[in-house]
Order: C-alpha cells, then sequence, then structure tokens
C-alpha cells in the first residue's frame, strides 16, 4: 500500500475543520515532517490564522509514533482535544487505516481526589481529618461550591477541574486535591481503582497524542521521576511562553506562613522533641523575615543563613521521624502522614537549595501587601537544563506566531539552550528556523503608529500626555480599544481618569472580574474598552470591530529592581554580551510581538497598534523591537492615525447598520 501523501493528508484535515488551506500550513506541514524523519529539531513562526495546531498534528499524526503536545493556555488545550483532534483523526482515518488515539494529561492536583471528597481533609489543628462538608455554612459561597463538587463528583467522567462549570474558587478546590507529593499512591488509597487521576495517566499511557501543558513537561523534565508517557516527538505550541513557564517550576519559595503549616502538620505525628526543634527553628526563620527587604541577595546574610540551616536541620529530623513513628489513634493517618511529609519535604527542599549556594541560583526576598515576606530562588538560567533534558532523546517541534526576535530565531534559541542556527558540533542539538508567514496583509490591514512627540516615560512618574493621546485615539476609534499596560497600577490610573474623562464609552478593567467575562464583554460592545496588564497581551482574540486599535502605554521593559531578569542581564553582561539586548530587550520584542499580534486575527480585520512611548521611534533599539512586530504600515503623524481611526469607525458603523 503506497502511503498518503502529506498534501493529501493536510486537505482531508483541513476541509474536515471547515478551514482554508493555507501555503504557509502547507509549508509548515513538510518542515514538522522533514524533522521528525531526520530526527532534529525544527523552531517554526506561523502567524495567527496560519493554521498552526493542524500544520504540526497531520504530520505528527501520519508519522506513527507516540507524540506529546504541550501548550501553555487551557483555551489551546481544550481546541486540541475536542475539536482539532477529534476531527482530524476522523479525517485520516480511511487514509492512514488506522485511527490515532488521543488524551489529556495534567498534574495530579488539576483532578478531583474521591478520598479527599469521601474522607475528609487533613486539619492542622485537629488529631486526623475533618469534613469540609459539614464545616462550611451551606449558605456560604465555600459551602455552595463544596456541595456543587459533591453532586458533579457523581457525574464527571474525567474529575478535571476545566471540566467543571462555572468553575469555584482556589479554596474550595484545595478541599477536594492533592498535590502529586500529597497523593497515598493507588496501591494505598482505597479509591485507587476509581481515581482521576490514574485514569487520566492509563488513558496517556495506551494514546498516541498526548496532550499536556508546559509545567507538566518541566516537572517531568526537571522532576526526573517521568509523569508523561515515553514518547518518540515532542511538539511544544505557544513556544514563545516555556521559558517563564519552567522557571516558574523551578522557582522555590519559602513564607513563615508555609513553615508554620509544616510545623502544624507534623507536631502530632513525632516525639514533642523533634517537633520542638522544627517550631524553634520556624520562630527563628520568622523573626529574620519581619525585617526583610524586598530585592536580591547576591550573598546570603549571616541571620539568614543560620536560620535557613536550622531550618533545614529540623526538617531533616522531621522527615526521618515521620518516616519510622506510627500512631494509630490519629483518623486515617496515612492520608495525614503524607500531607505532613509534603509540607516539610518541601521546606526542607528550599531550605537546602539556598544554604548550598550554587552560583546559577538567584535568590531573593519578596514583599505583598497581603501575604507578608518571602524567600525565593530561582535558576539564572533554565538553558542548560532544556538542552540536556528536552533536545536529547526525541524530535522536537516549537511552535508559536512570535519566535523570530530582531529577524532571526537566535535569540529565543539560547533561551532554550540552542547554538546559534547553523553551528555544528559533537553535543550540540541540530535545528533550524522557519518562518511561514501568515496569511494577513499587514501593510494594508494594520498602522503602526509610535507617539513620537510624547514626552519619554519616566519610572513611576505621571504621564498627563500620554493620557490626552490614549483619549483622543480612544474618541477617534469610537471606542474598540484594547489598552495593554506595562504596570497594573497604570491600568487602574489610564482606566479612573478615562473613565470620568470620557463617560460614553465604557471602560472595562482587568481584575474587576474575570478574564473570560471582560473578554466576552469587550467584544459584544464595539464603544466598550478594555484595559489591563500582562495577560492581556497573549489572552486576548477578539476578531471583528470591537478590537480596531491596540495600545501599548510603553515598551515593556522588565523592572529594574525584578532581582531574576537584573541577574540574568548581569550574567550576560559578566560573559562578554550586551546583557540589555539579551535579556531586557528580548523580553520587550516578545510582549510587544504578542501584544501587537491581538490587532488582526481575521483576514477582514483593520486597525491601528498605537505606542504611546517615542522611544520605539528615537531609541537605538527601536528598529530591533520593530523588527520584531507585524509589517505594519508604519507612522508617526498623529493626524494621520485619528483621520484612519475615525474612517475605520466610520466603515464599522455602516456595516453594522
Amino acid at each position: 500500500m503506497t502511503k498518503p501523501s502529506l498534501p493529501d493528508l493536510l486537505h482531508a484535515a483541513v476541509s474536515a475543520v471547515g478551514g482554508t488551506e493555507r501555503p504557509g500550513q502547507v509549508t509548515m506541514a513538510e518542515a514538522v515532517a522533514e524533522a521528525i524523519d531526520d530526527n532534529s529539531h525544527l523552531l517554526v513562526q506561523a502567524g495567527t490564522g496560519t493554521g498552526k495546531s493542524l500544520g504540526y498534528l497531520v504530520p505528527a499524526l501520519a508519522q506513527g509514533e507516540r507524540v506529546v503536545v504541550a501548550t501553555a493556555t487551557l483555551a489551546l488545550q481544550r481546541q486540541l482535544v475536542e475539536r482539532d483532534l477529534p476531527r482530524t483523526v476522523d479525517a485520516l482515518h480511511p487514509q492512514l487505516r488506522r485511527r490515532p488515539q488521543f488524551a489529556m494529561l495534567k498534574g495530579r492536583s488539576n483532578y478531583l481526589c474521591l478520598h479527599r471528597l469521601h474522607e475528609g481533609v487533613p486539619q492542622d489543628e485537629e488529631d486526623g481529618l475533618f469534613d469540609p462538608f459539614e464545616a462550611a455554612a451551606p449558605t456560604s459561597k465555600l459551602g455552595q461550591d463544596l456541595l456543587r463538587l459533591r453532586d458533579w463528583s457523581d457525574e464527571t467522567e474525567t474529575g478535571d477541574r476545566d471540566d467543571l462549570t462555572p468553575g469555584v474558587s482556589d479554596k474550595a478546590w484545595s478541599q477536594v486535591s492533592v498535590s502529586s507529593r500529597e497523593c497515598l499512591g493507588a496501591s494505598k488509597c482505597a479509591y485507587g481503582a476509581e481515581c482521576f487521576a490514574e485514569s487520566a495517566r492509563e488513558r496517556a499511557k495506551l494514546a498516541d497524542v498526548v496532550v499536556t501543558n508546559h509545567a507538566l513537561l518541566a516537572i517531568d523534565a526537571i522532576e526526573g521521576a517521568p509523569v508523561l508517557p515515553q514518547h518518540e516527538v515532542l511538539i511544544v505550541d505557544e513556544a514563545h511562553e516555556l521559558v517563564s513557564r519552567v522557571t516558574g517550576v523551578a522557582t522555590g519559595e519559602l513564607t513563615p506562613g508555609q513553615v508554620n503549616r509544616a510545623v502544624r502538620r507534623s507536631a502530632k505525628l513525632v516525639d514533642e522533641k523533634v517537633a520542638d526543634q522544627l517550631q524553634t527553628a520556624a520562630e527563628g526563620f520568622e523573626r529574620v523575615m519581619e525585617l526583610a527587604l524586598p530585592g536580591r541577595l547576591e550573598k546570603i546574610p549571616e541571620d539568614l543563613a543560620y536560620a535557613l540551616m536550622a531550618l533545614r536541620d529540623a526538617a531533616r529530623a522531621v522527615i526521618t521521624a515521620l518516616g519510622s513513628t506510627r500512631d494509630r489513634s490519629v483518623q486515617d493517618e496515612d492520608a495525614v502522614r503524607k500531607q505532613a511529609m509534603a509540607s516539610v519535604e518541601t521546606v526542607h527542599g528550599v531550605a537546602e537549595r539556598i544554604t548550598q549556594g550554587s552560583e546559577y541560583d538567584v535568590v531573593w526576598y519578596e514583599r505583598h501587601d497581603r501575604f507578608g515576606a518571602s524567600l525565593r530562588v530561582a535558576p539564572l538560567s533554565v538553558s542548560g537544563l532544556l538542552r540536556e533534558k528536552l533536545f536529547t532523546e526525541r524530535s522536537v517541534v516549537l511552535a508559536s506566531a512570535t519566535l523570530k526576535l530582531g529577524g532571526d530565531f537566535n535569540g529565543v534559541g539560547a533561551s532554550l539552550g540552542l547554538a546559534p542556527e547553523g553551528t555544528t558540533g559533537d553535543d550540540l542539538p541540530v535545528w533550524k528556523g522557519i518562518d511561514v508567514g501568515s496569511p494577513f496583509d499587514y501593510p494594508k490591514q494594520g498602522i503602526l503608529y509610535v507617539a513620537k512627540h510624547l514626552s519619554p516615560p519616566k519610572r513611576d512618574g505621571e504621564r498627563g500626555d500620554m493620557l490626552d493621546e490614549l483619549a483622543e485615539l480612544m474618541e477617534a476609534a469610537g471606542g474598540r480599544t484594547l489598552g495593554l499596560f506595562s504596570s497594573m497600577r497604570a491600568a487602574q490610573q489610564a482606566a479612573e481618569e478615562l473613565r470620568s474623562r470620557i463617560p460614553e464609552l465604557p471602560i472595562l478593567l482587568q481584575g474587576e472580574d474575570t478574564l473570560g467575562e471582560l473578554i466576552k464583554n469587550f467584544a459584544a460592545d464595539p464603544k466598550t474598552c478594555l484595559f489591563g496588564t500582562l495577560s492581556l497581551w497573549q489572552g486576548v482574540d477578539v476578531p471583528g470591530t470591537s478590537c480596531q486599535l491596540v495600545v501599548m502605554d510603553k515598551i515593556p521593559f522588565p523592572r529594574p529592581d525584578d532581582p531574576l531578569m537584573s541577574a540574568r542581564q548581569k550574567a550576560v553582561e559578566e560573559a562578554g554580551g550586551n546583557g540589555f539586548m539579551t535579556v531586557a530587550a528580548t523580553h520587550a520584542a516578545l510582549l510587544m510581538a504578542q501584544g501587537a499580534g491581538r490587532l488582526v486575527r481575521a483576514t477582514g480585520d483593520r486597525g491601528v497598534v498605537a505606542v504611546l512611548d517615542p522611544r520605539l521611534a528615537t531609541a537605538r533599539y527601536g528598529s530591533y523591537l520593530k523588527s520584531s512586530l507585524p509589517d505594519f504600515w508604519y507612522t508617526t503623524d498623529r493626524n494621520q492615525v485619528r483621520k484612519s481611526l475615525a474612517a475605520i469607525d466610520a466603515a464599522s458603523k455602516a456595516a453594522s447598520d
């Protein structure tokens, strides 16, 4: 039997999902197939509207080996499992003569735990478990959420939190879920045979395609205990997010509250002397943290080092004691012990990591108004980890609408542990970068306007001229504005000021409702505007006339006092590189490319991306940032932009009449 051709398979899949074939999609599918055949690696930039999911799914399904697809967002995971994969598998079945199986797999805490649901939650102050359903008043929000979870547990097939709509609060979910460290293990648990997390793992073991998230991929790579089944091909979608997600997983944190929780959970299970040792160490740590000032600790202060060593040693003693003592008077002792062990092991792990003082780690204090002080430790770079763990045993395809920064893939490649494209060497992964373009005609569909006449933004300074400019642009656009701000404070100030200045244009503000509701309300009414910060730069998909002006208040460089970013910048400089361009400018370019990508989501979309920061036009790094953005028509003429926005607004109103 002749092997079906890739173009034929792609055509069948595109027809099945009701899409349109794009030249970029065909190019991408061929490049993915080639990388899999050669056992090499591919970075592929596929602009919005290319149909990149099918561009990698079709060649991956055609080659017949097991594939893991890791995405950053829940929305894309759902789209793959609920829409793209079922239709693609059906469409390819006649030609492939087989029906590839697929499954979704997430971290354990995403699934309902039947043991917690039926037996209760280990209570820090009690001798065992308590029933959260009895403890929460049925009329309270928590009580209502818990009762809904109990009803849902009888009807759900997956136990996956994301299948519960509407959702429940984190507090309610924490009463019915466990982390992998707290889990008793299927063999020791009375509910092991029905466990939702275990069922998801079993389905994944049998599947040809496993859809997961970046965090689980990172845990699988870092912790050395395989969570994902063996696979020959790894596809990382939304790959621009991978480094920050892996960094997040590799970051440790210690807070006084967390340490005190570990003390309470373990005190009843070990002898008094061992419990007192941890209690004393916790008090010493709390005293040091009361005086903590935010910022990086290039050298661990003596009082903190002493407190951490005491904490490490006391936690180690408790872990040993927990492993060797038994107390049958404690109700459901195994679950209580397991939760205590998980808490104390986390404290021990972070305290030991910081006291060991690796030159590859960055340590800093943070202060939150609500949560107080925390001590954090993160890797200076995850590039070595990624090179070693991701690129050695499988073919890896990394896809995103934004991977090419400043004209090439080497910046993103370096952050992933890849040498510059084309470099050869014994242990160097072989990779290539390919930009398959976009189906959109950016110069005709969009304008990039830089407000060159404004004063440059100063750190935490008032920007009256920027707000004047923003108000005029919003009025010219008739609303239809997505405001992307570099800080929550800036977004709140702008919303407050402009709500009183232009009351006829409703302004929604991130944090005042769930992101999903805000985006839905923004899309529903063309006059409405939406202001916010980080998650809006990447998470908004509103095609059509509701989003015709995307405004960035300033270039989103990392804050100068960001301990991790400034440490990374300093390390590049000490190695003889340009720290600002490698770290700060790359960070800003990636966010700006994502932000600008919110404007044109369909072939009929028209509009303006306005950057209210003159440095994009005047600074030396401006050309690097501009070359990372879609190829919009460029201007600094404010009158021209107002006319264009007014014309786009008039055309949209006429079309809707």
